[in-house]
């Protein structure tokens, strides 16, 4: 089953790389994956249906319990074929339902695909966590799914209100699942089953946000909206997601709770009340669509209630009963929404009312249309007929015992197939029946908008026959399902069958088919009387009140707490930190008793030039000045750290603080030169009192933090984890690459985020995968010096050579009086001496100060060096290998390190060493940390060069283009290079 999973993952990864190559014709090859799953999970019948498990497990998260683990049981067994036959069908389907041209195609086909091998995982998952990973995956391909045409309006509203509805849900069921898995003290969903935990408040509570996430999943009132909505989607989605799969999975989940707890109070009353109303409300609006789409949809929402009630009655016969039904309701529902699908296409509208004649120009259609709506209303010898009587005689057989929800379930699934009779009748007729009318087409001149395509009836066809096989074939069926029903408390003996004999149940068939028909027959007169009922509740409405409410709060919020600028921003920002912080501060009650001034006086004179020049920053007028004077404050801490005899600290801490007053000075570029030049600071005081008690609440929580400490210093056991563990003398170094190396990987995610996010800000019109270079606007150049040299004749082609005044290729491009030839003299020099020193940081970070940060900060300021000397031109002729590439490489770099130790059967990031001895270079110890040490190089020097190629280049670009000639910084190397 796993090895399934991983096939669906990979194939549908290389879906959209296919569909360039097959075009529509890909559908055909990503199908065998479903269909072979299917046939898969045919081999497992016979152990199935013998009442074995068919199990998997590979142990994921031992440290919580959870296992990707996976049972396929009765359940699962029905479930999975459902979904990855029909999945595989509907793919079929879609090879002939869309054109070539069709937008996003390979999205679509790869999308399907993973929906379809979620799904499997889904309804295979044992392990609840899992299968909980597996529902919200669900959400999230559903929702790219349904917002499929990405330019409509309709299509992204559609698409966020599932996902939000759902999401929600499943928020509430995860606080469920985790509270259920607690108390029954396993996340095996059989062991939580067959083992429920004693009955409490808390048991309780949990099963009711489970099933506040089932109800969200199959759009039960009163979350039933979001699933009309979702017919914005292309129709291959409504006729899997909706119809057969995904909404399937809170019926699949109150199935799988069922048999454990059924008994828990609240489970029937909300399941069958819920059911019931949801049953009745879809049916009656499905009576009130014209568009046949929208007349399925609610139709399936009816149905999703029928559901509902049966899975969640808890008796063994309703159990046989649900199975069945949930069965011919996949077969027949997705049926009809592929009829419509095809109906769209040969009339150009799914309007009843403008459709008109259907059936006698495709009566193969009509005949398939014909039989999946008479399953749908019961009608003999069809599946939906069989199953639909199992549930009768299994609500009548619980009223005559004495439950009383036995007859509430009767009395309202009874009126609820009488309306499913009538909408059935009412969708026949609208598709395929000739109608008179000024809105009906004429039969013998219809407009269609693609011509008939017999090879799409495939789909359907064999869906159909699998519907009409299935009556016949009821018996062998429902021995095969009772292997589930028989895992539900209580006695039973119903038997599936076509022909039971006359019996009540097949009496109120009868008689709900006549009702249902006869409503139909008066079906004008019906509409008449729905339009007269008041709308007292409107979920839809409600569901977008609930949004315009929430949009309108955030709204007043932010106007609230952030109108005024960044100055606001930062002083909401800082008063919440005050108040949180300080109020923690003033209820503390534990003080230190010593109070040490200072360990050593140059430490008071260095705090005070720092408290100066934060003084200084705070006044000054000048931009450039403010941040000298700030990064004044940081080499202040620079000293303070090497007295205290942390070298690798000051290290990292200088350069760090050079690279950002270089980083400071390249925006500063762009701004005026003086601060408030144009309007005056205001609210000078408040904003130096909450300076001021920002400045006391931090000094007093260091002052509690520094005293709070109980327990010894770590020193000693870090610095003998190092030496033993980590094979390094620096602690430092040692614990970022080795002890915790977790921590390091998350925040090189945070600094290629973070260069990311400056780059888009600056390359808006999109951004380039290298450096630039001299040589990519040679060809420009020489027309622009051609037409120099037509325009003034008297122009020399010749211009003055300025190579042997020239340190650095990228100094040609500046103009004159930019130019500095000491600087470049001086960059020349040292550049190559501090990649070395650079590289030998990287390598001895190890065992002395340095390490692969501080290594890449050295190297990075030493391309900062060339690109202040030698302008946007020089970082391209210097390293013209794109940031992309060095940050890809250095996260590959450090997460196959931390991976790689999975497949040597050891926990993540474990690290393994190579130690020999080496003429010269003496004893030698190289560890896979060195090679994570290099990953994080790579990612530094990357974030540097995506800085500066965005701040740097581009920001030089666009003023060159704001100037009026994109070049004009580079006039200088025009003549030469078009020699």
């Amino acid at each position: 089953m796993i090895l399934v999973l991983l096939l669906f993952a990979g194939l549908s990864a290389i879906t959209p790389w296919l569909t360039r190559i097959l075009s529509t014709r890909v559908f055909y090859l990503v199908a065998l994956l479903p269909a072979g799953a299917f046939v898969y999970t045919l081999t497992q019948s016979g152990r199935v249906l013998a009442g074995d498990e068919v199990t998997q497990s590979v142990p994921w998260i031992p440290q919580l319990g959870i296992a990707l683990s996976f049972r396929v049981d009765t359940l699962g067994w029905l479930l999975a074929l459902v979904v990855t036959g029909i999945g595989a069908l509907v793919l079929i389907y879609c090879a002939r339902y869309f054109s070539p041209d069709e937008p996003s195609l390979g999205r679509f086909a790869a999308l399907l695909l993973a929906f379809a091998g979620t799904m499997y995982g889904l309804v295979t998952a044992d392990d609840i966590y899992v299968m909980f990973m597996f529902w919200e995956i669900t959400s999230v391909l559903s929702y790219l799914l349904i917002g499929h045409y990405t330019e409509r309006k309709e299509s992204r509203g559609a698409a966020l209100q599932a996902l939000l509805v759902t999401t929600f849900g499943g928020l509430a069921m995860l606080v469920g699942v985790i509270l259920l898995s607690t108390a029954a003290g396993t996340t095996s969903i059989a062991a939580i089953v067959a083992d429920p935990p004693a009955a409490s408040a808390l048991v309780t509570t949990s099963i009711m946000l489970i099933l506040a996430g089932a109800l969200s999943k199959s759009a039960l009132v009163p979350f039933h909206f979001w699933l009309p909505a979702a017919m914005a989607a292309p129709t291959p989605v409504s006729a899997y997601l909706h119809a057969a799969a995904m909404v399937k999975a809170g019926i699949y989940l109150i199935a799988r709770f069922a048999p454990g707890y059924a008994d828990t109070p609240g489970f029937t009353e909300v399941l069958v009340v819920v059911g019931v109303w949801t049953m009745l409300l879809g049916a009656w609006r499905s009576l009130r669509q014209y568009d046949l789409k929208l007349l399925l949809a609610y139709g399936t929402v009816s149905q999703l209630g029928f559901l509902t009630v049966v899975v969640g009655f808890g008796s063994r016969d309703a159990a046989l009963a649900g199975a069945a039904l949930l069965l011919a309701h996949a077969l027949f529902k997705c049926t009809l929404f592929l009829v419509v699908g095809i109906v769209d296409h040969d009339e150009g509208t799914r309007d009843l009312r403008e459709i008109s004649g259907l059936g006698r120009r495709r009566p193969v259609l009509a005949a398939v249309g014909i039989i999946a709506a008479a399953s749908m209303a019961g009608i003999p010898p069809l599946l939906g007929f069989v199953s639909k009587e199992a549930v009768l005689s299994a609500f009548l057989e619980a009223g005559e015992h004495g439950e009383p929800w036995g007859w509430v379930a009767l009395v309202g699934v009874t009126l609820g197939s009488i309306l499913t009779v009538a909408y059935s009748a009412r969708f026949v007729w609208g598709a395929f029946a000739r109608k008179s009318g000024a809105d009906a087409r004429a039969a013998a001149a219809p407009h269609a908008s693609h011509s008939p395509d017999p090879l799409i009836l495939i789909a359907p066809v064999v869906l159909t026959v699998a519907t009409l096989a299935g009556g016949f074939l009821s018996a062998p069926i429902g021995h095969a399902l009772e292997g589930y029903a028989d895992t539900v408390p209580g006695e039973g003996d119903y038997h599936l069958a076509l022909w039971h004999g006359f019996e009540p149940a097949l009496g109120i068939s009868a008689l709900v088919i006549a009702l249902g028909l006869g409503l139909f027959a008066v079906r004008a007169r019906f509409s008449r009387l729905q339009k007269k009922v008041p709308v007292v509740v409107d979920a839809s409405r409600s569901y977008w009140a609930i949004v315009r409410a929430v949009d309108a709060a955030a709204a007043r919020v932010t106007l609230f707490a952030q109108k005024g600028g960044l100055p606001q921003y930062l002083s909401t920002i800082l008063l919440v930190f005050v108040l949180c912080l300080g109020a923690t501060t003033a209820l503390n009650r534990t003080w230190p008793t010593e109070f040490v001034l200072f360990d050593y006086p140059a430490q008071v004179f260095v705090a005070a030039a720092m408290g100066a020049a934060a003084i200084m920053a705070a006044r000054a007028t000048h931009r450039l000045a403010a941040v000298l004077l700030v990064g004044a404050t940081g080499f202040g801490l620079v000293v303070l750290f090497s007295f205290h005899g942390a070298p690798d600290l000051a290290l990292t801490q200088a350069l760090v603080e050079t690279v950002t007053i270089v980083v400071f000075v390249l925006v500063l570029r762009r701004l005026p030169p003086r601060i408030a030049q144009h309007n005056k600071p205001m609210k000078r005081g408040r904003r130096i009192a909450i300076g001021a008690l920002v400045g006391v609440t931090m000094g007093l929580a260091g002052l509690i933090a520094l005293g709070a400490r109980q327990a010894g210093t770590l020193t000693d056991e870090l610095a003998r984890l190092s030496v033993e563990e980590g094979h390094g003398k620096n602690i430092v170094n040692v614990m970022l690459v080795d002890i915790r190396a977790w921590d390091t990987m998350n925040e090189l995610s945070v600094l290629i985020v973070v260069a990311t996010g400056v780059a888009s800000l600056l390359f808006v019109t999109g951004r380039n995968v290298s450096m630039p270079r001299l040589r990519e606007s040679r060809k420009r150049r020489q027309t622009t010096q051609r037409v120099k040299l037509v325009n003034d004749p008297h122009t020399s082609s010749e211009a003055p050579d300025d190579r042997q005044h020239s340190w650095l290729l990228g100094g040609r491009t500046l103009a004159p009086e930019n130019r500095s030839l000491i600087l470049e003299v001086l960059v020349r020099l040292i550049f190559h001496p501090a990649i070395v020193v650079s590289v030998y940081l990287l390598f001895a970070g190890h065992n002395a100060p340095g390490g692969g940060f501080a290594g890449g900060l050295v190297a990075g300021l030493a391309l900062i060096a060339r690109y202040l000397a030698g302008g946007r031109y020089e970082i391209g002729e210097t390293l013209p290998i794109g940031p992309g590439a060095l940050l890809g490489t250095g996260m590959l770099l450090a997460t196959g390190t931390a991976v790689g130790s999975l497949f040597l059967g050891a926990d993540v990031l474990t690290s393994a060493y190579f130690e020999t001895d080496l003429p010269l270079l003496g004893h030698v110890s190289f560890g896979t940390s060195t090679i994570f040490d290099i990953g994080v190089y790579l990612v530094v020097i990357g974030v540097v060069l995506d800085v500066l190629r965005a701040l740097g280049g581009e920001v030089d670009r666009q003023q060159a283009e704001a100037d009026g000639d994109e070049l004009s910084d580079d006039h200088t190397v025009m003549a030469e290079e078009a020699r």
